[in-house]
This record gives structure tokens, sequence and C-alpha cells, in this order.
């Protein structure tokens, strides 16, 4: 209508006379016309653009009707399952790890060796003498917390926790600590269901019988708080024991114990390098508490706990109930919601089981309901705020939820307690689209109440295949203060004290796929104290315990920097960077710990990195899968495709989950999207554009081409063939990984997660599931087997991996032409002279044909 009325004031406009003409009247009429036409369209033009906007703010947000009133919230009440009967410990020690090092913020410790119940607290205990200045006497060993503890009553409903130190990764069979006056940490969590009603440690420990009892002492802190001390003046390394009562109100979310000792050897004063100089803290010492739990409302403000807690001292127990037809979807949302799992524990440990029937549910377990009213018969049966009506869930009008809507609840299970998430709706995108919301953690922010309408999710951008968080980053020029810290956070200045300063560790984790070339650099910053003897105190740097380069400290003090070269082939996926200050005082002469903590060193944040490196890889190697390269590239998974037989049984659904936990465990990312697939609907563009990993016994194996290489290959009954070897086996028991390059993509990978049994296919399950099995990876194809019909989830020893190179890898290589150049001399360098020699004869005869015909045509004489 505007450009109309520009031309009709375009014609009217001011004209000479002669070009006037009765046309103009006809002009007028028309524009008259067209306007009157114009703005009786105008009214129709705005309702028909507010309409449209309204149907987008109504496909963008969707509001239905909630329960009125709101149901009661669920509540969670704790019940601790009975203690097990004590365990017999080994009479052989093992190999005694490297001393305790301080850290700056103690993370949980794993699962304990000796599995610890809460138990009931003895109606009277036995009061202990505290710890006390003067010598106290011997104390005999006492009977085990847990088996003095069950024989006696339950007083209102307090139980006791026995955490013993051998839990910490840091003790193993003994704690020793060396020097004059050494320190070790061990950190610990309390549960957010405990009230706390007493705390105790018991210590026991052994010295050196060469340190003076009337100057030697062992102090014991919590929190930096001291709860006691006692001399160390046992003869002939005794062992000794004391109790110390610690105050509840010291005890937080996240705890360390602090032991230091003071050991002198000299009346005068004592030599720090003395080897006489040692304590050891023994591994069953001890920390218990008494606590009542307390009942708390479930809530989604409050999620993932309880049913996935990052303080809890046992083992977290997740149990889905098993719908009686398994479908991708179910699949999918569970294998995501167990990746989600694994990324929010770490490394704490994560017991995961399938059952039928909420019979089956035991005390202690956290129920998952994963599917839709038709899938979970079970729904109709639990106290939800979302009732059902005929198989369909509804909202407070008794109307039925879109299929693409998600619905989160949360309930608990009347005789035991047991808290239950479900995640479901009326169709599967609403299922899936639940479960996505719980595994994207900006999502997980928002949530809160019994229940959740998930209306829609956001599409979380996948991450580029080299932003692997907690690495070292794409960028080759970076500063310290980029890395993380263990516990996930920036690394910031740290600073060590003391003679026997520990290192400054910090994680140098380099990606799979970088290749270092010479020339990469290290500046590193950092500053001392100016107590120091400069003849004697140094700064050490080392990669994974190898020393790269050292420098004497200088006598002005303060802050220096130190430019050294890194070398390429210590850089690893799991490489760590040790930062040493060798520190000795000007004056040795003069003792006492306030003198030894005058020395100090720090390492700044500043401190740069020059990295030469290119993106060089080969396919397959197994030694690549511990860091999860190449599934894990991008981080959330979403080039990987987990493909299972097309009616899956609980072996390989467990194995499925062994994997997506372990692929949690080992990725960052603020979303999960890998898929999961049956054999039968894969669709052929996912076979071959992304990595696959194939799970099932081995005449159920969707990818049968994995096992048809010039490898190991597996048969019916038994029968196993390598070249030109053949068995067969009665019976094969042993689970096999086993990787391949995709027949579908060269440069894609398939791996085989299979059997010729499923016993073999849960051996297999068990090697993603133990740190100390799938630390050990290498090679193109494993067979795990056990040495023990019942074999200790805390005994490597207790299982057989056989590794096997078949096929030799192929070279993958994301890098420069001039790159690709240098690598191909490297390879063929035996035909460099060959190809000098063929050069110059090339040149030589060139240039005779070309004199030749200067010669004829008479140019030259």
């Amino acid at each position: 209508m505007f450009r109309f009325l520009h031309h009709c004031f375009a014609w009217l406009r001011p004209r000479p006379a002669r070009r006037r003409s009765g046309r103009f009247s006809l002009i007028w009429l028309v524009c008259i016309a067209g306007l009157g036409l114009g703005l009786s369209q105008i009214p129709s033009l705005v309702s028909a653009q507010e309409g449209g906007v309204q149907q987008q703010e109504e496909r963008l947000i969707r509001e239905f009707s909630l329960p009125d009133p709101p149901p009661e919230r669920p509540v969670y009440r704790p019940q601790p399952a009975p203690a097990p009967a004590p365990r017999q410990r080994s009479a052989q020690p093992a190999a005694a790890p490297p001393p305790a090092r301080p850290a700056a913020r103690p993370a949980p410790p794993p699962a304990p060796a000796p599995a610890a119940r809460p138990t009931p607290a003895p109606a009277q205990a036995p009061a202990p003498a505290p710890a006390q200045a003067s010598p106290p006497p011997a104390l005999e060993p006492e009977p085990e917390p847990a088996a003095t503890a069950a024989a006696t009553a339950n007083p209102a409903n307090q139980y006791q926790y026995v955490l013993e130190f051998n839990r910490s990764p840091v003790v193993g069979n003994r704690l020793r600590m060396e020097g004059v006056y050494p320190e070790t940490r061990i950190g610990f969590t309390r549960p957010r269901d405990w009230e706390l009603k007493s705390a105790k440690a018991l210590i026991r420990f052994q010295h050196s019988p060469s340190l003076l009892g009337d100057r030697s002492h062992l102090i014991v802190r919590v929190n930096n708080t001291s709860v006691g001390s006692v001399p160390l003046n046992r003869e002939n390394s005794q062992v000794g024991q004391v109790l110390f009562n610690i105050p509840p109100n010291l005890i937080q979310d996240y705890n360390e114990v602090s032991i230091l000792a003071e050991q002198q050897t000299s009346e005068t004063c004592t030599n720090p390098a003395d080897p006489t100089l040692w304590t050891e803290v023994l591994p069953d010492s001890k920390l218990l508490f008494d606590f009542e739990p307390q009942a708390i409302a479930l809530d989604f403000s409050r999620y993932p706990y309880p049913f996935l807690d990052d303080l809890s001292l046992d083992a977290n127990r997740l149990t889905y109930l098993r719908p009686a037809q398994l479908s991708e979807t179910w699949l999918t949302a569970t294998s995501r919601f167990q990746t989600a799992a694994g990324q929010f524990l770490g490394f704490r440990s994560l017991n995961t089981r399938l059952v039928e029937k909420v019979e089956d549910v035991e005390v202690g377990d956290r129920l998952m309901v994963i599917g839709t009213p038709t899938e979970q018969a079970v729904l109709a049966d639990l106290s939800l705020p979302f009732p059902l009506r005929n198989n369909r869930i509804v909202d407070g009008d008794n109307n039925p939820l879109p299929g693409d809507v998600g619905v989160l609840m949360l309930s608990s299970l009347e005789d035991n307690g047991v808290p239950v998430l479900v995640a479901t709706g009326n169709a599967p995108e609403g299922v899936l689209k639940a479960v996505q919301f719980l595994v994207q953690s900006q999502d997980q922010q928002i949530g809160t109440g019994q229940a959740l309408l998930v209306n829609g999710v956001t599409n979380v951008p996948t991450p580029s295949n080299r932003e692997w968080k907690g690495y070292l980053p794409a960028a080759d020029t970076f500063r310290l203060s980029d890395l993380d810290t263990p516990d996930r956070q920036p690394f910031e200045d740290k600073t060590v004290y003391g003679s026997n300063a520990p290192p400054v560790q910090i994680n140098f984790r380099a990606l799979p796929d970088d290749r270092f070339l010479r020339g990469s650099k290290m500046t590193l910053r950092y500053s001392y104290s100016s107590q120091v003897d400069p003849r004697t105190s140094a700064v050490e740097v080392k990669l994974d315990d190898v020393t790269i380069a050292s420098r004497r400290l200088s006598d002005r003090g303060g802050r220096d920097a130190y430019t050294l070269d890194l070398p390429g082939n210590l850089i690893e996926p799991d490489t760590r960077l040790d930062v040493q200050f060798i520190l000795n005082p000007r004056r040795s002469s003069v003792c006492g710990l306030t003198t030894d903590q005058q020395l100090w060193g720090t390492v700044h944040g500043d401190t740069s990195f020059n990295l030469s490196r290119d993106n060089v890889f080969h396919l397959p190697d197994l030694k690549l899968l511990r860091s999860g390269f190449p599934l894990t590239a991008p981080q959330d998974l979403s080039a990987t495709a987990i493909v299972l037989p097309d009616r899956p049984n609980d072996p390989e659904v467990l194995t499925l989950l062994a994997f997506s936990e372990r692929m949690g465990r080992i990725t960052q990312a603020d979303s999960v999207k890998s898929q999961v697939y049956l054999a039968g609907t894969l669709p052929a563009t996912v076979r071959s554009e992304k990595h696959l990993v194939g799970i099932g016994r081995r005449d159920r194996l969707p990818f049968p081409e994995a096992l048809q290489s010039d490898g190991l290959n597996l048969r019916q009954s038994f029968f196993r063939q390598r070249q030109e070897s053949q068995i067969q086996a009665l019976p094969d028991q042993e689970g096999v990984i086993q990787a391949v390059l995709s027949p579908w993509n060269g440069d894609r990978l398939l791996l085989a997660l299979t059997g010729q049994t499923e016993r073999g296919l849960e051996e297999v399950g068990e090697a993603f599931r133990r740190d100390s099995l799938f630390s050990q990876l290498q090679g193109d194809t494993v067979m795990i087997r056990r040495n023990q019909a019942n074999p200790s989830p805390y005994n490597a020893q207790d299982y057989s991996l056989n590794f096997l190179q078949q096929t030799r890898p192929r070279r993958i290589e994301h890098t420069t032409p001039l790159n690709r150049a240098s690598l191909f001399l490297q390879d063929y360098w035996f035909m460099l002279p060959t190809g000098i020699v063929l050069l110059a004869l090339l040149l030589y005869g060139i240039s005779q044909l070309y004199l030749n015909r200067l010669t004829k045509s008479g140019d030259v004489q």
C-alpha cells in the first residue's frame, strides 16, 4: 500500500502547464479509491500479524493445568543396611605406595577395600582415655567396631559408621611420614542425611626407635583444628594406639584429617635427611561416627540427590526397572542417564543393576523408572502427582498430556522407603525429552518441586572435536591459569612450604590425537623466599616423575622465570607435570618449625606454554580408548552410535550401561547426545558416518564383520581361529574387546564388545567398570578372564588380560600439507638417497637436451 501511495504522489507532483491534461482528475480518482481500499485492509493485516505471533508463542510456551491442591511431597527416610561380617585381612603386605602429599582441597575417597556399612551404635560405648600430653599406656588392639556394634542394642535409631584409612588411595598398606616436620592429609565427606552425634579418630601408628620421646610428637587436626597429640615414645617400634574425640561441629561436607609429626633424634639440631626420621600410620586406623539418619523431602531443587550423591561414603546404587520390551528410546534414554551419572560422580563408585519387579528393589537402592505408561505398568501403582487415566498421563483437568511433553516425578516405595525417579511421557518423544532435561547441567538448575512437565529442552551446541575440558587447550599458546586442577577449578598461584615441600602438581593431559614436535617450550614463572640457601636450593620440573630440567635458585630471592624445552615423547593423555622446590635454609645450624616454614616457593598462574604439535593418530588402538578417543570426539558423544541385538538380554544391557558409565567418567560436556540403535533398525547413514560400538554375544553381535578380519575370529561351537591356527575351547568364558576400522568408513572406528557366552560378556562389562582393568587397554584386541570364582572388586589380580595387535594400524592425519610431506619423508627416508640421484639424473638429462637444441640452432659456438 505504501508503494501505491508513493506512485500516486509522484504522478501528482507539480508539472508544467503544457503537460497537464484531462487525465489529471482521473488519476486523482484512482488514487483516492486505492487509498480507501488499502485502509480497509489494515485491520485484517494487523489481526493476521497478531494471530501469527500468538501461534508462535503457543508453540513456544504451553501451559497445562496442574493438580490442585498439589500433592504432599514424598519424604526419603534413609534406612542403613545391616553391617556385613568382618573380612579377614591379608597377612602379606603389598607394595608400599608413595607417601601422602598435602592437597589444597581433599577429594572424597573412592570405595573402600573392606566395605563398611553403617551399623547400630552401641548403647553404652566404652569411654576411651582422651589423648594427653603425658605418655599414655599402651593399648591392646580393639576388636573390629562393626563386630562390637552388631552385638549391642540400637538406641533411638542411632547408627555407627566406621571409615578406615585404607579407603584413601594415599594410604595403601601404610602412611609413611619422613623428615623433621612431616605432614599428611586424608580427605573424607559427610553424607547429607547425617545428623552427627559424635566423632572419634582411632590412630594406630609405629615410629622409629631412634626418636627422642620427650621431643617427638604426633598431632592430629581436623579441618585445621587440633584435636589432640601423643608423644612418640614407644620402644622397639611397638604399635601405638590412641583415640581422639572430635567435636561434631567441626565436621562439614568436605573434611580433611591432618596428621603432623615432630620427629627429633638430637637434643641440639636434627638432620632433616636422617633416614631414621620416620613414623607410619597403619591402614587400620579409622574414624568412628555416631549419627542419626534424617528424613529429607524429595525435591528437584536438590537433584541429583538422593539418586546420585557426591558426598556419600559408600558406592551409589542405581537400579533400573526393566520394561518387558526394550525399545530404542528406552535404551537411548537409559544410556544417556548412565553417562551423565558417570560424569557427575567422576571417580566415585557406582553399582548398577536391572530388576523386573519392584519387589526386587533392596534397601539402599535408588529406583529409576523410565518409559511410557504402556512400557512401565508399575506407574499405575505408584503415588504420583500426575495421575493416569486409560494408561495415559493427564493434567489437573484430566486432559491427556501431548506426546512430546516429558514428565519427571519423584516418589518413594511404601514398604522400604526407596526413592523413585520417574521419567515418562505419553509417547517416546516425551520420555527422551524428560531424560534429556536431566542430563543437561544448565537445565537441571531451574528444576524444583516434586514434578516437572518438560515442554522444551535447549539444544546445547556440540563442542568441537578438540574442545576437551581438563585437557590441554587447542591453542598452541596458553597459560597455566587456562588449565584445570583435579577438582575442575582454574589453576591459581600455588605455594608450598618447608624443606620437605611437596611438589606442585599440574594435570598436563594432551589430547589423544596430539603429536608433539621439537620446539615446545615452557616458561616457568615462580618466586621463593629470601631465606633459602642459593648454593643448595633449586627448582625442578618433572613429567611423570622424569626430571626434564632444573635450575639453581639465585641469592636475591623474589620472582624469577625459567624457559625450558618440553620433550614431546613424554606428553601423554594422562601426563602429570610436577614443579619441585628443593629448599634449604641459609643457616643450617638453626632448627625449629618456624625456620622451616619460612622456606616457601610459589608457582604462578601466568606460567606460559608454547607448543609445537600436529594432529596425527593411528587406528585401531585400544590405548586411545583409555581417554575415550575417538568415540569421545566431540565430548557429547554425538559422533558415536551404540548398536545392540534386536532383542537385548540383561547381560547385553548391563554391558551397555557399563560402557556408557565409563564414557561419562572420562568426558566433561554440558549435554549427552549418544544414540542407541537396534541391529534391525540401524540407518545406513549412521553406519557410514559415525563411530560404531557393537554389543552382544558372538552369535548375536550386530557387526559380525568385526570378527571376520585376519585376526582373532570367533565361530560356533566355541571355535577360535587366528590366521592358520584353529582351536575349540570347552567352554569359552572369556570376554573379547576388538577394535577394527569400519568397513563402511575407513576413518571411523568399529568397536566390538562380545564373547562366546553371556559370562564372557559380563567380563567385558567388568573391564569397563574397573579402573584397574580399563587403564591397561592396549593393542587392538583384549581377552578378559577371571582367575577367581568370586573376584574381589578391589583386587586387579583376580582378572587376567591378554593383549593382541593383529592388524597394522592406519595413520590418520589432520595436519598441513607441509607436515604431511615431512611425515612421508620420515616413513620412507630410505628412498631419499635414491630420489636425489634420480632427480639429479633427470635434471642432467634435461640440461643436456636443452644444450643440444641450442647447439643445433647455432646459438652456441
